[in-house]
């Protein structure tokens, strides 16, 4: 059996992207022929380095205890850092300053421009200094907080016991007190379409295009789909979003801003398909491909062709083959661990957080989890409110929101009132000529309690966090409203919107 293991171990090390090392043993079959490292005995010993992992092992060390990270990659930091929120926020930030030189933008602003050119491989050569730094930054983080990082993929092998197996099939036994399970999620694959990363994309390979293509079609409009489908339409591609759902921007949108983003994309030249299935994609002799969609509901196919597929569907837990099973750790339906609210799982010394369990995939969420749960094993008090945490799709304009939809308040059948401003009646959007958008508030109409914030808007997710600081403290929107806000800004709109929602009438609108 052991053998079994670390045969199985090897080879998804190896399929890791690890740091190349050379085999120390000559026979694939005996356990021993490898340079087994001697054991470590550690307090907290978390599986992944993620946003949720290293943060959660940076303040386990720092809280006193004695930290050991392990990560399969050759570079910390998850799929956030090397191939998520990092790399896609730098390509839509620069593909925007492109968008705006090359479209008519500058030119309305008075700056005139001739021969100007897409250097591509420039452009992702600013992403990846990026990604190296932050990524080595969490290595120089870890040696500063004396937190031990371990390469190799790790697994469950006690319920005080982890084993992390390096590329190279030599193995580490961590003893440990506890241990925390942050090994984050993976693409979700699309039935019968198979991934190359050249033609077939995931978010993966739709961050490190060697050029732009004519014709890009991608599954799924929610927000990896609107980011992703942004940055290259921006750089030139004709993009189509097919969604089965009616609606964009994914789960937890609410409608009225949704429909008004899409509209926006919309004029800056996205395509979309809603309420639409794909069937299946055949490459054609010419490199290109057919893509077959019909109405969810059932209907007429319909082929239409790309260059590029970017399938973007969603993520699912990356829990298998963590040797969980062996501690009697079970998956739910959708392969996420069950915890408690401590975050522990039925193993006591056991502790999940991230993207792993149930809630939102979100970066910013795996690290409050991380924290907190760290925090309870030190014996502090474990709260998170996940009403309080926020949302945002980094497209341009950005979206961004926290609590509650409309629709969920009507669904729950709590008295509300609403409260809206627009940017085109703000100073400062109006100064920067960048005014789609507005700000939208829901509040309790009895209490005047703030129960949403929702913004489409330049900056929308930075001012998307004086709401959730205002949700946090219970603030009524009346309070908001009597915040001094400096003039010009746009968080003069999020003032105005509680004003209206609080007092009925804004100032300025």
């Amino acid at each position: 059996m052991q053998q079994s293991w670390t045969q199985l171990y090897r080879s998804l090390a190896t399929r890791s992207h690890h740091l190349p090392c050379k085999l120390h043993g000559a026979s694939v079959l005996s356990v021993r022929s490898y340079a087994d490292k001697a054991a470590i005995d550690a307090d907290v010993t978390v599986v992944g380095s993620g946003p949720g992992g290293y943060v959660a092992a940076i303040k386990a060390a720092q809280l006193g205890f004695k930290a050991v990270c392990v990560e399969k990659n050759a570079t910390l930091g998850g799929t956030c850092l090397n191939v998520g929120c990092i790399p896609s926020k730098a390509l839509l930030n620069n593909s925007y300053f492109y968008h705006m030189a090359h479209g008519k933008d500058f030119e309305s602003r008075g700056i005139e421009i001739s021969g100007l050119s897409l250097n591509l491989e420039k452009m992702m050569a600013q992403k990846s200094g990026a990604v190296k730094a932050l990524t080595g930054g969490i290595a120089h983080l870890f040696k500063q907080n004396k937190v031990i990082h371990v390469s190799g993929y790790g697994r469950v092998s006690g319920k005080n016991q982890v084993t992390a197996v390096a590329a190279d099939g030599s193995e580490q036994v961590i003893n440990t007190k506890n241990i925390l399970i942050a090994t984050g999620s993976e693409v979700t694959p699309f039935p019968g379409i198979q991934i190359d990363e050249e033609s077939v994309v995931s978010s993966t390979g739709a961050l490190s295009l060697s050029k732009v293509p004519e014709e890009m079609i991608v599954i799924g409009a929610g927000v990896i789909g609107v980011e992703l489908g942004s940055v290259w339409q921006r750089l030139g591609s004709k993009v189509t979003a097919v969604e089965f759902l009616g609606h964009v921007g994914g789960m937890g949108i609410d409608m009225e801003m949704s429909k008004s983003f899409q509209r926006i994309l919309q004029k800056q030249g996205l395509k979309f398909k809603l309420g639409t299935k794909v069937m299946g994609a055949t490459k054609r002799p010419d490199g290109k491909m057919d893509v077959a969609v019909e109405a969810a509901a059932g209907g007429k196919n319909e082929t239409l062709t790309c260059d590029v597929l970017l399938v973007c569907i969603g993520r699912r837990p990356f829990t298998q083959n963590l040797g969980l099973d062996s501690v009697g750790i079970e998956l739910d339906s959708r392969g996420r661990i069950p915890v408690n609210n401590r975050f522990q799982t039925k193993v006591p010394s056991i502790y999940a957080i991230g993207d792993v369990v149930a809630g939102p995939m979100l970066a910013h969420k795996a690290e409050d989890e991380g924290i907190i749960c760290v925090e309870g094993i030190a014996g502090g008090a474990v709260h998170i409110d996940y009403n309080c945490v926020p949302s945002v799709i980094y497209t341009h304009p950005e979206v961004a929101w926290v609590g509650k939809t409309e629709e969920q308040i009507k669904e729950e059948g709590v008295p509300y009132k609403v409260g809206k401003f627009p940017f085109a009646a703000n100073s400062r959007a109006k100064t920067n000529a960048d005014t789609d958008g507005m700000v939208k508030i829901i509040a309790h109409k009895e209490t005047d309690r703030m129960l949403g914030a929702h913004i489409v808007g330049t900056g929308a997710g930075e001012m998307i966090n004086e709401a959730a600081l205002a949700m946090e403290y219970g603030a009524s929107c009346e309070d908001i409203a009597r915040v001094c806000h400096a003039h010009p800004t746009v968080s003069e709109a999020f003032r105005e919107a509680n004003l209206a929602a609080s007092f009925g009438k804004a100032i300025n609108f």
